[in-house]
């Protein structure tokens, strides 16, 4: 892991420029993104399954539909057993990445729960494991490590400390970003990423959440639309480009730009706002990822982040097989192998 030594990074004004393009250099700007991003990581796309085994959440974020306070919510955790027999049957749906993600819940007990998971995933699959938790201390961080964890998905939402304050009353931007620079340093991939849209954020901000990524490095970076969640403080807020939804593209395309050597998942909140096209467009606009949802069909309802998520009807082998389908349309390969970071 490392920087990227082969281009070099765009100035915030030029980041800016791309932010403001309208119409047809709108489309140009999809093109450029997409050759680099076929220069990067070619036509393949890694397929990294979600298994949500847990909404417990000890937070109270203003945007996230399981936080603390939202008492509409019915709450579970999935048993290991449980998370293993789905995670078994990833290989036959040519996934290579498990992304084991839930509530922000720390504990002892928990966190060793979650580091003997991972230990049976690594044993019996082979699977890459990545986790998606959030903020933990640094000798549990490196406690999973040992126990195989190959890459950890954090996404800090937004580089202005006064509006993540604001958004996330329980931690700093500070806490997240050392988080982040402590999962580097213990030589696991490091993932992030942010909302687009987020009310409060200006197109500066959404300039300076791109340059954030390349700055920290980040091996795999998830961005997608803020979408407001009825039963939270920010349900009435709209997305800060609700008259231009496009501009959701233009933020994914100036990211591969920005940041060349990311992986970069077409994320399922594209696909709540366009539906049925916002990932294939996604993955013709710089993503290189898809990452289906995995969880088991009677718990995806008790996992909405926001609403309108889409698939929740549906059983993970269907989701895998839709997946397939869909990137073949697209004319893109299926990636095998772990599809780790670029060194």
């Amino acid at each position: 892991m490392g920087g990227d030594s082969q281009t070099a990074a765009p100035t915030r004004a030029e980041v800016l420029s791309w932010l403001s393009l309208k119409g047809a250099d709108r489309e140009a700007l999809y093109r450029r993104a997409d050759a680099v991003r076929r220069e990067r990581k070619g036509d393949e796309v890694f397929i990294r399954g979600i298994i949500e085994f847990s909404n417990v959440c000890a937070n109270d974020c203003l945007y996230c539909g399981i936080r603390r306070s939202n008492g509409k919510v019915r709450r579970y955790r999935l048993p290991a057993d449980e998370i293993l027999g789905v995670a078994r049957q990833m290989t036959g749906w040519r996934q290579t990445t498990v992304v084991l993600q839930s509530g922000e819940a720390p504990s002892a007990a928990g966190d060793r729960e979650l580091g003997e998971v991972i230990r049976r995933i690594k044993a019996e699959t082979g699977l890459a494991v990545t986790v998606s938790v959030g903020n933990r201390p640094r000798e549990v961080y490196a406690r999973w490590r040992e126990c195989g964890m190959d890459r950890y998905l954090l996404r800090f939402e937004t580089s202005d400390p006064a509006l993540f304050a604001r958004l996330h009353p329980d931690c700093t931007l500070d806490e997240r970003l050392r988080c982040l620079r402590d999962l580097r340093d213990l030589g696991v991939q490091a993932g992030g990423g942010f909302m687009i849209g987020v009310p409060g954020e200006t197109r500066e901000t959404l300039a300076d959440n791109l340059l954030l990524c390349r700055e920290l490095e980040l091996d795999m970076v998830g961005i997608g639309p803020f979408i407001p969640h009825p039963d939270t403080p920010l349900g009435a807020e709209p997305n800060a480009y609700a008259d231009d939804p496009d501009m959701f593209f233009v933020a994914l395309a100036a990211l591969r730009l920005v940041h060349p050597r990311a992986h970069i998942p077409a994320t399922t909140a594209f696909d709540a706002v366009f539906p049925g096209t916002g990932r294939n467009l996604a993955l013709k606009r710089g993503a290189n990822v898809f990452m289906p949802n995995n969880t088991p069909g009677e718990r995806r309802g008790d996992y909405l982040l926001y609403p309108n998520k889409p698939c929740v009807d549906e059983n993970a082998g269907q989701c895998a097989a839709c997946v397939v389908m869909r990137l073949r349309s697209l004319g893109r390969t299926i990636g095998e192998g772990p599809g780790h970071a670029e060194g």
